[in-house]
């Protein structure tokens, strides 16, 4: 883990090393002015010589004026490389995010992976702080502080380390304590964030279905559980300044009684005294500042922890030294395909597929609900790897493309495809970031989302809120089929995305299809028999088999379930007839 971590320190090395540096000198210079003050007492006040204060004086503003400005020099060059550090933490998890394939994505929860880049990077950023500074300024100062105690007076000095043995005892068993539950705390931050999005982003269900004090109940009961644990692990930390508080009066007593008598049979000045009192005070706060540390560290090693994890996490698509990146055309072939979710959980969601798809064809694909269509189709753009056998585009397993060639030339269109915020235009290329205004406007066109762009008060530059909540399902599925063409993809696959739009509409955009783009290979996934009747060839699924792959004639005459869909649906009268405008 602190490998990982360390790696991530990335070009803040040379600021990480000069802050101790400076944090040193800081504490070194600090700690001279109690002896300095000493001496004003003793040779200068005391000795009634003026000339010994001003000089002792004069020392003492250069050393507090150095201190100054090594304490602001450590202090800014802590925040560069902490703030730095955090950035590449952020930038080095989002750019590993990026390249994770969908099963590594499977692991991590949206909110798990949100709490990690936000909370966690801040507790490490915190704590990389306060190591380059407190955790260097606190021992400094507590064996400075020390040191100067014993050549003040070593007898009354043994008072300090009765002390700080005592007090260290008791600081570490609290912090022991507190330590596993700050662990426990940060995986509840990630139920606390799972239930705010779920709730944000499915808030027109919950108000529909009046849940609101459901959801309220769900996000008070884990924010409850966080408190509980906080409550419980400060309650442990609350020790911490009663006792401080009792160990340095209790100090400052026994070293005014036992200075007192040293005073008295000449052994100690009045002006040591008043050092060892300043350096008692410095001793106690290094402890107090440590047992901070402590727990700082504490929750920083389980946010350090989680964030390796992500930052380790490799993509289970392993990319080819030298990957192809031509591909030839749109034909596709499955070679006795397995693919599971879970390797080696033994069940196959797809099991001994063969299929071989012409480039250029058009092939429905129809099935109950889990019979494996979307997870046949993510196999072709490799977005999961087969369990067993092989898928090949263009002649070629995909496993030998460079993922980006493979990719540019496939497109897909979901059933609940995104939208960005940004206008439709900025969306649209997402297709095609240099599409033309007149490209995207054909493509528009071609997917039946003209019409409507038009009535829209700012046409194509109209801005799509964050979801494209502003549209319809319809309308939202129409622009994403527009943005998959501007790709001028060899391969288009559209996974039940006219599900909102009417039957009339559906029909339009498979004409434009069969007329615009008829080298392409289409695939497309649906429940209704009207939108793969006309393909070339329907598979049907059942059971991540496949039950039969032929015309839509030849499988009414032959295929039992395929008969049983076109039955239903049209003793039902199909499926939408209005428009979802």
């Amino acid at each position: 883990m602190l490998k990982t971590l360390y790696k991530q320190i990335g070009q803040y090395k040379k600021v990480s090393v000069l802050t101790p540096v400076f944090t040193a000198l800081e504490v070194l210079t600090e700690i001279l002015i109690p002896f300095v003050t000493a001496a004003i007492i003793d040779y200068g006040i005391e000795a009634d010589n003026i000339k010994n204060v001003y000089f002792y004086g004069g020392i003492m503003i250069i050393l507090a004026f150095f201190s100054l400005i090594f304490g602001v020099t450590a202090g800014r060059l802590a925040s560069t490389a902490a703030t730095g550090f955090a950035a590449n933490l952020r930038e080095g998890m989002y750019a590993n995010i990026q390249n994770f394939s969908f099963s590594n994505i499977d692991k991590y929860s949206t909110a798990g992976l949100v709490t990690r880049m936000t909370t966690d990077v801040t507790n490490i950023q915190m704590a990389y702080q306060m190591s380059m500074r407190i955790a260097v300024r606190a021992p400094l100062m507590l064996i400075c502080s020390m040191a100067m105690s014993f050549i003040i007076n070593a007898r009354l000095s043994l008072v300090f380390l009765v002390v700080l043995i005592f007090l260290g005892i008791v600081l570490f068993s609290i912090m022991y304590s507190a330590m596993p539950i700050f662990t426990r705390v940060f995986s509840k931050y990630d139920d606390l964030n799972s239930a705010v999005q779920e709730n944000v982003s499915g808030i027109r269900v919950v108000k529909s279905f009046v849940r609101e004090d459901h959801e309220g109940q769900k996000f008070g009961k884990a924010a409850e559980t966080l408190c509980r644990l906080f409550i419980k692990a400060e309650s442990l930390r609350a020790f911490n300044n009663p006792v401080m508080m009792f160990t340095i009066y209790g100090c400052i007593i026994a070293l005014s009684w036992l200075g007192a008598h040293y005073i008295v049979v000449g052994t100690l000045t009045t002006g040591n005294l008043t050092s060892l009192f300043t350096y008692v005070m410095s001793m106690m706060m290094s402890l107090m500042m440590l047992s901070m540390i402590f727990v700082m560290m504490s929750m920083s090693l389980a946010s350090g922890r989680r964030i390796a994890q992500v930052l380790e996490e490799k993509s289970d698509l392993a990319e080819p030294v030298t990957g192809e990146t031509l591909l030839k055309d749109g034909s596709i072939d499955f070679e006795h395909v397995s693919f599971a979710y879970d390797k080696g959980s033994g069940e196959n969601v797809l099991k001994d597929i063969n299929l071989h798809i012409n480039s250029g064809e058009t092939i429905g694909i129809i099935g109950g609900t889990g019979c494996g269509k979307s997870s046949l189709v993510n196999l072709i753009s490799r977005l999961y790897d087969v369990t067993e056998g092989k898928v090949c585009v263009g002649g070629k397993d995909v496993r030998y493309y460079n993922s980006e060639t493979l990719r540019s030339q496939i497109a897909v269109v979901l059933q609940r495809n995104v939208l960005f915020s940004g206008t439709i235009l900025d969306n649209l290329r997402w297709g095609n970031e240099n599409a033309t205004e007149e490209e995207c406007i054909e493509a528009c066109k071609q997917a039946q989302a003209d019409d409507f762009i038009n009535r829209m008060p700012d046409k194509y530059n109209t801005y799509i809120e964050q979801g494209g909540r502003n549209v319809s399902g319809g309308q939202k599925q129409r622009l994403c089929i527009a943005r998959a063409l501007l790709k001028h993809p060899k391969i288009l696959i559209l996974d039940d995305s006219t599900s909102a739009v009417d039957t009339t509409t559906d029909a339009k955009i498979r004409e434009t299809f069969a007329s615009h783009i008829p080298n392409t290979t289409k695939l497309i996934i649906s429940q209704r028999i009207s939108s793969v009747q006309d393909a070339d060839r329907i598979l049907v699924m059942e059971d991540g088999m496949v039950n039969g792959f032929d015309t839509h004639e030849n499988l009414l005459k032959n295929n039992e379930i395929y008969k049983e869909i076109y039955q239903a649906q049209m003793e039902s009268g199909g499926d939408f007839d209005h428009s979802n405008d």
